[in-house]
């Protein structure tokens, strides 16, 4: 067997799969608790134990091993730019694209208190934008003084307007500070390019990050090579959307990624205004887009999420799941109060399950509605027109479900279905009759871990045990 191992670190639990290249299969896969605080490679340790025992393998079979990791919080990102709605947007666009989650975007000059923020939430990297190319050069220059003078130790990456980036540049390096540079992410107005900042986020996690995290540890494993999670998820949408030279793709897709503490929609599609006449504004899309929603979490965030609904709603919602309910007395608000403290907990009877249920569908329809573009009608002077802003994804073809609420789940198809169009938003681009997958082998890290190497056999296996729905 042409054996190679998938690794997971994620922040609960770190999962490894076993796939065998030749024949396009999975072998089997295992789990066991993360245990990144101590040392990341006892829970990897009995995680590959859990796999041999069960699959009968040995670590003479495994040819190669390739690893993500979510793990001590992920890559954690602040994000600093000009115009909130411009560099800044970009910036963060940069940042999610490459895996890692924005805990905090700032525009305009920060002072001291941001500089203060900053340093609290002791994030993993720096993006530091601002300005077009030609454009104004003072904020990003009064912003790197401000973090020259600071205590941060993370990396900075400075991809604002190139006529000041050697200046900002010198401003941090003379400070100290581990500086990185790339091309501008918003050269001009219209035009977005965040590629290359994505690529060297991916060259400094690996370089810098990793080692922080103790996933160097691993390294006799799994190489030197390891990408953030998020990433191998982003990158398994674009394989399956785009294809490879010898094996067609599946067309255009959506992957919502519902978990405890965020939800997260990744997208590969073109943008294509609503009608031809459409009127589309705002900052340009990138055909493939990943948006982190951190309060739709369904365990850490339950709380919010049934505040953003409300008790009524929630309710109806809960009786269209469960028609027996009618005249049953349940207390949601003390149920994601328990669960949210509670991260762990698994339901213990079918009010619960749809509890979840509910709770996913939810977080589902919020972050797909965040993340998709508006449409409206405006009065000019010439008359109406059709005005949108953001991604259009009526004519989505597939849809993909990841993570726990999908694999192990009651009616997994239920949520995913939140994320189609409705009549009741219709100014909302949501999908509107996309065909539907499970990933109930979570294995879509995987197959974005085997894109690069193996595209096609990895594209093949996804096509093989992406589980079909009806919604």
């Amino acid at each position: 067997m042409n054996v190679h191992l998938l690794i997971d670190f994620g922040s609960t639990y770190t999962k490894v799969l076993a796939v065998d290249i030749e024949k396009e299969i999975v072998i089997g896969r295992a789990q066991a608790p993360t245990t990144v605080g101590t040392d990341v490679t006892i829970g990897l340790n009995n995680a590959l134990s859990n796999l041999f025992k069960t699959c009968g393998l040995d670590e003479t079979q495994i040819q190669d091993s390739y690893a993500s990791s979510s793990a001590a919080g992920g890559l954690k990102m602040a994000a600093i730019g000009l115009v909130p709605e411009l560099t800044l947007e970009a910036a963060r666009r940069a940042a999610l694209g490459a895996g890692a989650k924005v805990t905090c975007s700032y525009g305009f000059e920060i002072n001291k208190q941001i500089v203060h923020e900053i340093e609290s939430a002791k994030c993993d990297m720096i993006l530091l934008c601002g300005g077009t190319d030609g454009g104004d050069q003072n904020v990003i220059v009064h912003n790197a003084k401000l973090l020259a003078q600071s205590n941060i130790k993370s990396p900075i990456l400075v991809a604002g307007n190139r006529a000041v980036t050697s200046q900002v540049s010198t401003i941090l390096g003379e400070a100290g500070k581990k500086i990185y540079s790339a091309k501008n992410v918003l050269p001009s107005l219209d035009t977005l390019d965040v590629e290359p900042a994505q690529k060297k986020i991916r060259e400094i996690f690996i370089d810098h990050i990793t080692k922080a995290k103790g996933l160097d540890k691993a390294q006799y494993l799994i190489g030197d090579v390891i990408i953030p999670t998020p990433k191998a998820t982003l990158q398994a949408a674009t394989l399956l959307a785009d294809g490879t030279k010898n094996e067609p793709g599946i067309g255009s897709v959506i992957v919502v990624e519902v978990g405890g503490a965020t939800t997260n929609i990744h997208s590969v599609i073109d943008n294509l205004p609503v009608t031809y006449q459409a009127i589309v504004k705002g900052l340009p899309e990138t055909r493939v887009k990943r948006t982190v929603e951190g309060d739709l979490g369904i365990r850490y965030n339950a709380p919010t999420i049934y505040d953003h609904v409300g008790n009524e709603q929630f309710l109806t919602k809960l009786k269209t799941l469960v028609p027996s309910l009618d005249g049953e007395q349940i207390d949601i608000t003390n149920y994601v109060r328990e669960i949210a403290n509670n991260v762990g907990y698994v339901p213990a009877n079918d009010i619960e399950f749809n509890l979840d249920i509910a709770l996913a569908g939810f977080a589902t329809s919020m972050a797909v509605q965040r993340h998709a573009g508006t449409v409206k009608k405006e009065w000019t002077v010439v008359g109406e027109v059709v005005v949108q802003h953001g991604k259009n994804f009526l004519k989505t073809e597939n849809i993909i479900g990841t993570g726990g609420i999908f694999k192990y789940g009651l009616h997994p198809e239920k949520v995913l279905r939140s994320a189609l169009f409705s009549a009741e938003t219709p100014w909302s681009l949501k999908p509107q009759e996309p065909k539907a997958y499970l990933d109930s082998n979570y294995i879509l890290y995987g197959i974005g871990l085997l894109a690069e190497k193996y595209p096609d056999q990895a594209l093949r296996i996804a096509k093989k045990y992406l589980k079909p729905t009806v919604l």
